[in-house]
């Protein structure tokens, strides 16, 4: 009843945390609204950004015919809201999404007010190019920004996989701290039922973590070298060995509940256990330095 009541308690507030912590990643916000110009003509193939001023990450779409757009799947925060079209820009347009909001912009592009200064005289501004100016055709320059939305993400959900990472540690040392009392013979005493939970809090966070990593978008042509190859490296053994241990402990928290001295495979939980975590330190550690 002891090693229930912990458990329960401990994966609630777990859950409840993790709930918090989720929330804006289960109940993304949605943008959509249409592009004109100054004479309400609506404007096809218009490129639409939207920019989170929290995170610094920035989502493309692109009008459609009838000239407008869409965007789904939007973490709730400020954002700033721009477009161009032939040469033509509009007024960015800053709002606030809530979770599971949706919201709709529409944006009217005008032409900038000529400059006063002479081609070639000194000082001159000149504008930016762009990807039409280097020589892309539009579906290059539009694939282009598919990438870099698609890069965007990998860096969104390699953060949080990070952050995951670093708080996992902390139950993670727990476990293996109060392991060192957790070996009595004594069925259901207090330090045994809280390595486990302490346990079984690890291994679920360390689900949520490697969940992350594993789902980010892979970027194709990018090559693995450095710290990074080393941390993918230490993933395959701190990997197996978060599926090993908990079953392992359960084997072994089994027979020290009958009375029984740890036997058989079960005595392995502990070693499997020690590699495990410093294997997992060592691949935080491969990306925390520089070398």
């Amino acid at each position: 009843m002891k090693k229930t009541a912990v458990m329960l308690f401990v994966q609630a507030i777990f859950l409840s945390v993790l709930a918090c912590i989720s929330f804006a990643q289960d109940n993304p916000a949605s943008l959509s609204g249409s592009v004109k110009d100054a004479s309400g003509k609506s404007i096809a193939a218009a490129a639409v950004t939207v920019k989170n001023l929290n995170t610094g990450q920035s989502f493309d779409a692109q009008t459609d015919s009838a000239g407008h757009y869409s965007i789904a799947n939007l973490p709730p925060g400020e954002y700033e809201v721009s477009c161009s079209a032939n040469g033509l820009s509009a007024t960015p347009a800053h709002i606030r999404l809530a979770a599971g909001s949706q919201q709709q912009v529409s944006l009217s592009v005008q032409a900038q007010a000529p400059s006063q200064e002479l081609p070639n005289a000194p000082g001159a501004s000149k504008s930016e190019p762009t990807l039409e100016d280097l020589g892309f055709s539009p579906s290059e320059a539009q694939a282009n920004a598919r990438q870099q939305a698609l890069l965007d993400k990998r860096s969104h959900m390699l953060k949080i996989h990070q952050r995951m990472g670093l708080i996992t540690t902390i139950p993670m040392i727990a476990s293996v701290v109060t392991s060192l009392n957790a070996g009595g013979r004594s069925e259901g005493t207090a330090s045994r039922d809280l390595h486990v939970a302490l346990g079984a809090l690890t291994g679920d966070l360390y689900g949520i973590t490697a969940y992350y990593a594993i789902r980010a978008p892979k970027i194709p042509g990018t090559e693995t070298r450095g710290p990074i190859k080393v941390h993918k490296i230490l993933a395959w053994i701190h990997g197996p060995g978060m599926i090993a241990t908990p079953i392992l402990g359960a084997l072994a928290f089994q027979q020290k509940n009958n009375g029984q001295r740890v036997h058989g495979i079960a005595q392995a939980h502990g070693p499997v256990a020690i590699v495990t975590a410093g294997a997992f330190g060592a691949a935080l550690l491969s990306v925390s330095l520089k070398f």
